[in-house]
Protein backbone atom coordinates (compact mmCIF):
# COMPACT_ATOMS: atom_id res chain seq x y z
CA UNK A 1 0.00 0.00 0.00
CA UNK A 2 1.17 3.70 -0.69
CA UNK A 3 1.45 6.48 1.67
CA UNK A 4 -0.20 8.72 -0.99
CA UNK A 5 -2.06 8.86 -4.18
CA UNK A 6 -2.05 12.19 -6.34
CA UNK A 7 -5.55 11.36 -8.34
CA UNK A 8 -6.92 12.52 -11.77
CA UNK A 9 -3.58 15.25 -12.98
CA UNK A 10 -2.25 15.80 -15.60
CA UNK A 11 1.58 14.65 -14.88
CA UNK A 12 4.32 17.02 -16.32
CA UNK A 13 6.72 14.27 -17.62
CA UNK A 14 9.79 15.18 -20.28
CA UNK A 15 8.04 18.14 -21.63
CA UNK A 16 4.79 16.43 -21.78
CA UNK A 17 1.59 16.02 -19.79
CA UNK A 18 0.16 12.62 -19.35
CA UNK A 19 -2.96 11.79 -17.78
CA UNK A 20 -2.63 9.55 -14.58
CA UNK A 21 -1.84 9.26 -10.79
CA UNK A 22 1.03 9.60 -9.11
CA UNK A 23 1.82 7.41 -5.72
CA UNK A 24 4.23 7.73 -2.74
CA UNK A 25 5.70 5.58 -0.54
CA UNK A 26 8.34 6.30 2.12
CA UNK A 27 8.64 10.16 0.63
CA UNK A 28 9.62 8.74 -3.03
CA UNK A 29 7.53 8.67 -5.95
CA UNK A 30 7.21 5.01 -6.39
CA UNK A 31 4.73 4.32 -9.36
CA UNK A 32 2.82 6.53 -12.35
CA UNK A 33 -0.22 4.77 -13.79
CA UNK A 34 -3.77 5.75 -15.19
CA UNK A 35 -4.97 2.90 -12.74
CA UNK A 36 -6.30 3.89 -9.08
CA UNK A 37 -3.91 1.67 -6.54
CA UNK A 38 -4.68 1.63 -3.05
CA UNK A 39 -2.98 4.37 -0.65
CA UNK A 40 -3.58 5.46 3.07
CA UNK A 41 -4.34 8.87 2.18
CA UNK A 42 -6.10 10.20 -1.27
CA UNK A 43 -6.01 13.71 -3.07
CA UNK A 44 -7.79 14.15 -5.92
CA UNK A 45 -6.39 17.53 -8.39
CA UNK A 46 -9.75 16.97 -10.52
CA UNK A 47 -7.59 17.81 -14.09
CA UNK A 48 -5.10 20.11 -12.49
CA UNK A 49 -1.38 20.11 -13.65
CA UNK A 50 0.95 17.95 -11.59
CA UNK A 51 4.55 19.57 -11.75
CA UNK A 52 7.66 18.61 -10.27
CA UNK A 53 8.54 20.66 -6.92
CA UNK A 54 10.23 23.88 -7.70
CA UNK A 55 13.42 24.60 -6.84
CA UNK A 56 14.92 28.45 -6.45
CA UNK A 57 18.90 28.52 -7.07
CA UNK A 58 19.25 31.91 -5.53
CA UNK A 59 18.06 32.83 -2.52
CA UNK A 60 18.90 34.96 0.52
CA UNK A 61 17.40 34.21 3.83
CA UNK A 62 18.55 36.07 6.40
CA UNK A 63 21.42 38.05 4.87
CA UNK A 64 23.51 40.66 6.90
CA UNK A 65 24.83 43.34 4.74
CA UNK A 66 26.46 46.06 6.70
CA UNK A 67 24.18 46.77 9.95
CA UNK A 68 21.16 45.68 7.75
CA UNK A 69 19.56 41.98 7.89
CA UNK A 70 17.08 40.31 5.30
CA UNK A 71 14.11 40.26 6.51
CA UNK A 72 13.16 36.56 6.03
CA UNK A 73 14.76 33.96 7.73
CA UNK A 74 14.41 30.59 7.05
CA UNK A 75 11.42 29.82 8.60
CA UNK A 76 9.41 32.10 6.81
CA UNK A 77 11.58 32.50 3.80
CA UNK A 78 10.56 28.82 2.87
CA UNK A 79 7.17 29.07 4.10
CA UNK A 80 6.68 32.00 1.48
CA UNK A 81 8.14 29.89 -1.19
CA UNK A 82 6.13 27.17 -0.35
CA UNK A 83 3.03 29.16 -0.94
CA UNK A 84 4.95 29.99 -4.52
CA UNK A 85 5.40 25.95 -4.96
CA UNK A 86 9.03 25.85 -4.28
CA UNK A 87 9.85 22.50 -2.70
CA UNK A 88 13.81 23.47 -2.60
CA UNK A 89 16.39 25.97 -2.85
CA UNK A 90 19.88 27.48 -2.71
CA UNK A 91 21.20 29.83 -0.36
CA UNK A 92 24.65 31.35 0.08
CA UNK A 93 27.49 30.76 2.79
CA UNK A 94 28.71 34.14 3.55
CA UNK A 95 31.74 35.55 2.09
CA UNK A 96 35.16 33.69 3.12
CA UNK A 97 38.31 34.33 2.29
CA UNK A 98 40.16 31.03 3.71
CA UNK A 99 39.41 27.38 4.79
CA UNK A 100 38.73 28.39 8.83
CA UNK A 101 36.26 31.05 7.89
CA UNK A 102 34.29 28.59 5.48
CA UNK A 103 34.34 26.03 7.96
CA UNK A 104 32.56 28.58 10.04
CA UNK A 105 30.31 29.51 7.44
CA UNK A 106 29.08 26.61 6.94
CA UNK A 107 28.09 25.50 10.34
CA UNK A 108 26.51 28.85 11.16
CA UNK A 109 24.34 28.53 7.63
CA UNK A 110 23.33 24.93 8.67
CA UNK A 111 22.14 26.41 12.34
CA UNK A 112 20.09 28.73 11.11
CA UNK A 113 18.47 26.81 8.35
CA UNK A 114 17.23 24.19 10.43
CA UNK A 115 14.00 26.15 10.90
CA UNK A 116 13.07 25.57 6.83
CA UNK A 117 10.18 24.15 5.88
CA UNK A 118 11.52 22.88 2.78
CA UNK A 119 15.08 20.84 1.70
CA UNK A 120 18.07 23.29 0.80
CA UNK A 121 21.25 23.43 -0.29
CA UNK A 122 24.16 26.28 0.16
CA UNK A 123 26.80 27.86 -2.41
CA UNK A 124 29.93 28.87 -0.99
CA UNK A 125 30.69 32.42 -1.50
CA UNK A 126 34.19 33.48 -1.47
CA UNK A 127 35.66 37.09 -1.09
CA UNK A 128 39.11 37.90 -2.65
CA UNK A 129 40.28 34.68 -1.18
CA UNK A 130 43.41 33.99 -0.11
CA UNK A 131 43.15 30.01 -0.65
CA UNK A 132 44.85 27.85 -3.32
CA UNK A 133 41.65 27.04 -5.97
CA UNK A 134 42.32 23.51 -5.41
CA UNK A 135 41.68 23.25 -2.03
CA UNK A 136 39.05 25.75 -1.63
CA UNK A 137 37.29 23.03 -4.09
CA UNK A 138 38.29 19.84 -2.08
CA UNK A 139 37.17 21.54 1.25
CA UNK A 140 33.32 22.78 -0.31
CA UNK A 141 33.27 19.04 -1.76
CA UNK A 142 34.11 17.74 1.64
CA UNK A 143 30.69 19.29 2.92
CA UNK A 144 28.59 18.83 0.28
CA UNK A 145 28.59 21.83 -1.57
CA UNK A 146 29.10 21.90 -5.08
CA UNK A 147 28.91 25.38 -6.11
CA UNK A 148 31.26 28.15 -5.46
CA UNK A 149 29.70 31.78 -5.76
CA UNK A 150 31.89 34.92 -6.28
CA UNK A 151 31.49 38.44 -7.51
CA UNK A 152 33.86 40.76 -9.86
CA UNK A 153 32.61 44.10 -8.48
CA UNK A 154 31.94 45.36 -4.66
CA UNK A 155 35.70 45.91 -4.06
CA UNK A 156 37.10 44.01 -1.35
CA UNK A 157 34.31 41.17 -2.34
CA UNK A 158 36.02 40.87 -5.65
CA UNK A 159 37.51 37.82 -7.36
CA UNK A 160 40.30 38.41 -9.98
CA UNK A 161 40.52 37.01 -13.17
CA UNK A 162 42.99 34.97 -12.58
CA UNK A 163 41.71 33.17 -9.49
CA UNK A 164 38.23 32.55 -11.74
CA UNK A 165 40.28 31.26 -14.39
CA UNK A 166 42.01 28.41 -12.34
CA UNK A 167 38.87 27.76 -10.68
CA UNK A 168 36.82 28.03 -14.40
CA UNK A 169 39.89 25.31 -15.55
CA UNK A 170 39.53 22.78 -12.37
CA UNK A 171 35.46 22.90 -12.70
CA UNK A 172 34.99 20.42 -14.47
CA UNK A 173 37.35 18.05 -13.73
CA UNK A 174 36.69 18.40 -9.72
CA UNK A 175 32.63 18.33 -10.80
CA UNK A 176 31.81 22.00 -9.54
CA UNK A 177 29.93 24.96 -10.61
CA UNK A 178 31.73 28.86 -10.76
CA UNK A 179 28.72 30.88 -10.17
CA UNK A 180 29.17 34.36 -10.39
CA UNK A 181 27.61 37.93 -10.18
CA UNK A 182 29.47 39.61 -12.99
CA UNK A 183 29.21 43.45 -12.99
CA UNK A 184 32.84 44.96 -14.86
CA UNK A 185 34.09 47.21 -11.84
CA UNK A 186 36.24 49.56 -14.06
CA UNK A 187 32.95 50.15 -15.88
CA UNK A 188 31.11 51.15 -12.87
CA UNK A 189 30.62 54.89 -11.43
CA UNK A 190 32.81 55.37 -8.14
CA UNK A 191 30.43 58.02 -6.70
CA UNK A 192 29.48 58.54 -2.80
CA UNK A 193 26.10 59.64 -3.10
CA UNK A 194 24.04 58.43 -6.43
CA UNK A 195 20.40 59.23 -6.09
CA UNK A 196 18.21 56.43 -7.06
CA UNK A 197 17.32 58.07 -10.33
CA UNK A 198 21.23 57.03 -11.54
CA UNK A 199 21.08 53.31 -10.38
CA UNK A 200 20.88 51.81 -13.71
CA UNK A 201 23.05 54.73 -15.22
CA UNK A 202 26.01 54.08 -12.63
CA UNK A 203 25.95 50.26 -13.08
CA UNK A 204 25.17 50.31 -16.83
CA UNK A 205 24.63 47.46 -19.28
CA UNK A 206 27.85 47.66 -20.64
CA UNK A 207 29.63 47.14 -17.03
CA UNK A 208 27.59 43.84 -17.29
CA UNK A 209 27.59 42.82 -20.95
CA UNK A 210 31.25 42.78 -21.13
CA UNK A 211 32.13 41.24 -17.62
CA UNK A 212 29.89 38.27 -19.08
CA UNK A 213 31.69 38.18 -22.57
CA UNK A 214 34.98 37.69 -20.85
CA UNK A 215 33.73 35.30 -18.60
CA UNK A 216 32.45 33.13 -21.03
CA UNK A 217 35.30 33.21 -23.25
CA UNK A 218 37.54 31.87 -20.24
CA UNK A 219 34.75 29.42 -19.36
CA UNK A 220 35.02 27.86 -23.60
CA UNK A 221 38.75 28.08 -23.55
CA UNK A 222 38.94 25.97 -20.14
CA UNK A 223 35.81 23.76 -21.03
CA UNK A 224 34.61 25.36 -17.71
CA UNK A 225 31.20 25.16 -15.97
CA UNK A 226 30.47 28.82 -15.49
CA UNK A 227 26.81 29.80 -14.25
CA UNK A 228 25.68 33.57 -14.61
CA UNK A 229 23.28 34.65 -11.66
CA UNK A 230 20.44 37.04 -12.02
CA UNK A 231 21.38 38.05 -15.99
CA UNK A 232 19.48 41.61 -16.23
CA UNK A 233 20.06 42.77 -19.56
CA UNK A 234 18.68 41.99 -23.01
CA UNK A 235 21.52 43.15 -24.94
CA UNK A 236 23.96 40.69 -22.70
CA UNK A 237 21.44 37.67 -23.14
CA UNK A 238 21.57 39.06 -26.93
CA UNK A 239 25.07 39.39 -27.33
CA UNK A 240 25.77 35.83 -25.68
CA UNK A 241 23.87 34.16 -27.55
CA UNK A 242 25.15 35.40 -30.68
CA UNK A 243 28.81 35.03 -29.49
CA UNK A 244 28.38 31.68 -27.61
CA UNK A 245 25.09 29.81 -28.80
CA UNK A 246 27.37 26.61 -29.03
CA UNK A 247 28.62 26.41 -24.87
CA UNK A 248 25.32 27.73 -23.36
CA UNK A 249 23.95 25.02 -21.59
CA UNK A 250 27.31 23.09 -21.71
CA UNK A 251 30.19 25.59 -20.36
CA UNK A 252 27.82 28.23 -19.64
CA UNK A 253 24.37 28.56 -17.77
CA UNK A 254 22.24 31.77 -17.57
CA UNK A 255 19.99 32.66 -14.49
CA UNK A 256 17.42 35.80 -14.83
CA UNK A 257 14.83 36.15 -12.79
CA UNK A 258 11.08 37.97 -12.73
CA UNK A 259 11.77 41.26 -11.76
CA UNK A 260 13.74 41.93 -14.95
CA UNK A 261 10.75 40.70 -17.35
CA UNK A 262 8.36 42.57 -15.58
CA UNK A 263 10.17 46.17 -14.37
CA UNK A 264 12.01 48.38 -16.07
CA UNK A 265 14.43 51.45 -14.74
CA UNK A 266 11.50 53.99 -14.81
CA UNK A 267 10.50 52.40 -11.40
CA UNK A 268 13.66 54.17 -10.43
CA UNK A 269 12.41 57.82 -11.32
CA UNK A 270 9.46 57.44 -8.85
CA UNK A 271 8.74 58.61 -5.80
CA UNK A 272 9.24 54.85 -4.02
CA UNK A 273 11.94 54.00 -6.16
CA UNK A 274 13.59 52.55 -3.47
CA UNK A 275 11.82 50.06 -3.42
CA UNK A 276 12.69 48.48 -6.41
CA UNK A 277 16.55 48.78 -5.63
CA UNK A 278 18.39 45.68 -6.21
CA UNK A 279 21.51 44.91 -8.16
CA UNK A 280 22.03 44.67 -10.83
CA UNK A 281 19.23 47.32 -11.72
CA UNK A 282 16.70 47.11 -13.64
CA UNK A 283 17.12 48.37 -17.07
CA UNK A 284 15.56 49.94 -20.08
CA UNK A 285 12.32 48.85 -21.52
CA UNK A 286 14.00 47.77 -24.57
CA UNK A 287 16.01 45.86 -22.89
CA UNK A 288 13.27 43.95 -21.04
CA UNK A 289 11.57 43.42 -24.00
CA UNK A 290 15.09 41.44 -25.50
CA UNK A 291 14.85 39.55 -22.70
CA UNK A 292 11.54 38.59 -22.89
CA UNK A 293 12.21 38.35 -26.82
CA UNK A 294 14.99 35.20 -25.87
CA UNK A 295 13.39 33.53 -22.85
CA UNK A 296 14.74 30.09 -24.37
CA UNK A 297 18.67 31.28 -24.11
CA UNK A 298 18.15 31.00 -20.38
CA UNK A 299 18.28 27.82 -18.86
CA UNK A 300 16.94 28.82 -15.27
CA UNK A 301 15.16 31.44 -13.24
CA UNK A 302 15.79 32.02 -9.75
CA UNK A 303 14.15 35.19 -7.66
CA UNK A 304 17.18 36.83 -6.10
CA UNK A 305 14.81 36.75 -3.14
CA UNK A 306 16.22 39.16 -0.52
CA UNK A 307 13.46 41.60 0.82
CA UNK A 308 13.81 43.91 3.74
CA UNK A 309 11.06 46.67 5.07
CA UNK A 310 10.22 49.87 3.28
CA UNK A 311 12.08 52.06 6.01
CA UNK A 312 15.31 50.40 5.58
CA UNK A 313 15.33 50.94 2.18
CA UNK A 314 14.18 54.84 2.37
CA UNK A 315 17.26 56.09 1.81
CA UNK A 316 18.54 59.02 -0.33
CA UNK A 317 21.56 57.15 -1.98
CA UNK A 318 22.23 53.99 -3.29
CA UNK A 319 25.20 53.75 -1.50
CA UNK A 320 23.66 53.19 1.85
CA UNK A 321 20.12 51.52 1.45
CA UNK A 322 20.06 47.71 1.25
CA UNK A 323 19.84 46.17 -2.31
CA UNK A 324 17.10 43.52 -2.80
CA UNK A 325 13.33 42.62 -2.75
CA UNK A 326 11.75 39.61 -2.60
CA UNK A 327 9.65 36.98 -4.85
CA UNK A 328 9.58 33.68 -4.25
CA UNK A 329 6.13 33.20 -3.66
CA UNK A 330 5.07 34.60 -6.93
CA UNK A 331 8.13 33.76 -9.08
CA UNK A 332 6.85 30.88 -10.66
CA UNK A 333 3.15 32.60 -11.74
CA UNK A 334 4.51 35.49 -12.59
CA UNK A 335 6.69 34.00 -15.31
CA UNK A 336 3.86 31.01 -16.30
CA UNK A 337 1.78 34.34 -17.30
CA UNK A 338 4.48 35.43 -20.11
CA UNK A 339 5.57 32.44 -21.02
CA UNK A 340 3.09 29.42 -20.13
CA UNK A 341 4.65 26.07 -20.41
CA UNK A 342 7.84 27.06 -21.51
CA UNK A 343 9.22 28.21 -18.21
CA UNK A 344 8.57 24.86 -16.07
CA UNK A 345 11.78 22.95 -17.18
CA UNK A 346 13.35 26.60 -16.41
CA UNK A 347 12.05 25.84 -12.18
CA UNK A 348 12.71 22.36 -12.20
CA UNK A 349 14.73 19.91 -14.29
CA UNK A 350 17.07 22.43 -15.30
CA UNK A 351 18.01 23.82 -11.90
CA UNK A 352 18.36 19.92 -11.04
CA UNK A 353 20.94 18.84 -13.84
CA UNK A 354 22.60 21.75 -13.61
CA UNK A 355 23.13 22.31 -9.69
CA UNK A 356 23.89 18.54 -8.91
CA UNK A 357 20.18 17.87 -7.75
CA UNK A 358 18.83 15.46 -10.70
CA UNK A 359 17.29 13.02 -10.42
CA UNK A 360 17.06 13.22 -6.82
CA UNK A 361 14.90 16.34 -7.50
CA UNK A 362 13.00 18.44 -10.45
CA UNK A 363 11.31 15.26 -11.64
CA UNK A 364 8.21 13.04 -11.33
CA UNK A 365 9.74 10.19 -12.47
CA UNK A 366 10.06 6.94 -10.12
CA UNK A 367 13.08 7.02 -7.44
CA UNK A 368 12.78 11.12 -6.93
CA UNK A 369 11.62 12.98 -4.35
CA UNK A 370 8.19 13.34 -3.73
CA UNK A 371 8.38 16.96 -3.95
CA UNK A 372 5.22 18.01 -5.70
CA UNK A 373 2.77 21.32 -6.94
CA UNK A 374 -0.44 20.98 -7.79
CA UNK A 375 -1.11 23.93 -10.32
CA UNK A 376 -4.02 25.74 -11.57
CA UNK A 377 -3.46 26.88 -14.91
CA UNK A 378 -6.45 28.40 -15.71
CA UNK A 379 -6.80 30.74 -12.42
CA UNK A 380 -6.38 34.13 -12.81
CA UNK A 381 -5.89 36.51 -10.10
CA UNK A 382 -4.56 39.33 -8.51
CA UNK A 383 -1.45 39.62 -6.29
CA UNK A 384 -2.67 41.55 -2.74
CA UNK A 385 -1.18 39.41 0.00
CA UNK A 386 2.11 37.55 0.63
CA UNK A 387 3.76 35.56 3.15
CA UNK A 388 6.62 36.92 3.55
CA UNK A 389 8.01 39.11 6.47
CA UNK A 390 8.93 42.07 4.51
CA UNK A 391 5.93 44.82 4.79
CA UNK A 392 5.45 45.08 0.84
CA UNK A 393 5.86 43.60 -2.78
CA UNK A 394 6.70 45.25 -5.69
CA UNK A 395 4.30 42.48 -7.56
CA UNK A 396 1.14 43.74 -4.99
CA UNK A 397 -1.76 44.63 -7.78
CA UNK A 398 -0.21 42.70 -10.79
CA UNK A 399 -2.90 40.25 -12.70
CA UNK A 400 -1.47 36.97 -13.36
CA UNK A 401 -2.74 33.45 -14.69
CA UNK A 402 -1.94 30.36 -13.21
CA UNK A 403 -1.99 29.63 -9.46
CA UNK A 404 0.22 27.09 -6.92
CA UNK A 405 -2.98 25.52 -5.07
CA UNK A 406 -0.96 22.46 -2.85
CA UNK A 407 2.79 22.08 -2.36
CA UNK A 408 3.82 18.66 -1.17
CA UNK A 409 8.00 18.11 -0.04
CA UNK A 410 8.65 14.76 0.08
CA UNK A 411 5.06 13.14 0.35
CA UNK A 412 3.92 15.42 2.88
CA UNK A 413 1.69 18.68 2.55
CA UNK A 414 2.99 21.70 3.06
CA UNK A 415 0.38 23.87 1.68
CA UNK A 416 -2.73 22.42 0.90
CA UNK A 417 -5.90 24.37 -1.04
CA UNK A 418 -3.87 27.50 -0.63
CA UNK A 419 -3.59 26.89 3.25
CA UNK A 420 -1.01 26.21 4.80
CA UNK A 421 -0.54 23.10 6.69
CA UNK A 422 2.98 21.73 7.18
CA UNK A 423 4.33 24.59 9.54
CA UNK A 424 5.81 21.89 11.48
CA UNK A 425 7.55 19.83 8.82
CA UNK A 426 11.61 20.05 8.76
CA UNK A 427 13.34 20.25 5.39
CA UNK A 428 16.88 19.04 5.44
CA UNK A 429 20.22 19.84 3.86
CA UNK A 430 20.65 18.61 0.15
CA UNK A 431 24.53 17.22 -0.04
CA UNK A 432 25.35 17.39 -3.29
CA UNK A 433 28.41 15.91 -5.39
CA UNK A 434 30.02 16.39 -8.49
CA UNK A 435 28.23 18.05 -11.45
CA UNK A 436 29.36 17.75 -14.41
CA UNK A 437 27.36 19.21 -17.75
Amino acid sequence: MFDLAILDGKIYIDNEFIDGNIYIKNGKIKDISSSYLKSKEEYNVSGKFILPGFIDPHVHFELTVGKYTSVDNFKTGSTSAAFGGITSYIDFLDPIKNLEELEKAFEKRKILAKKSLTDYAFHATISNPTIDPEDLIVKCKELGISSIKLFTTYGSRMTGDKYISKLLKLSKEYGIVVTVHAENNELIEDLKNIPMKEHSKVRSTLSEVTEVVKLAEISEYYNGQLYIVHLSSGYSLETLKKRFKDIIGKNLVLESCPHYFYFNDEKFTQKNGYLYSMTPPLRSEEERKKLIENIKFLQTIGTDHCPFNSLEKKREYTNIMPMGIGGVEFSFSLMYTLFENEVIDKFTKNVAKYYGLYPQKGTLLPGADGDIVIFDPEKEWVIESHHSNADYTVYENIKVKGKVITTISRGRFIIKDENLVGSRIKGRFLRREEIRW
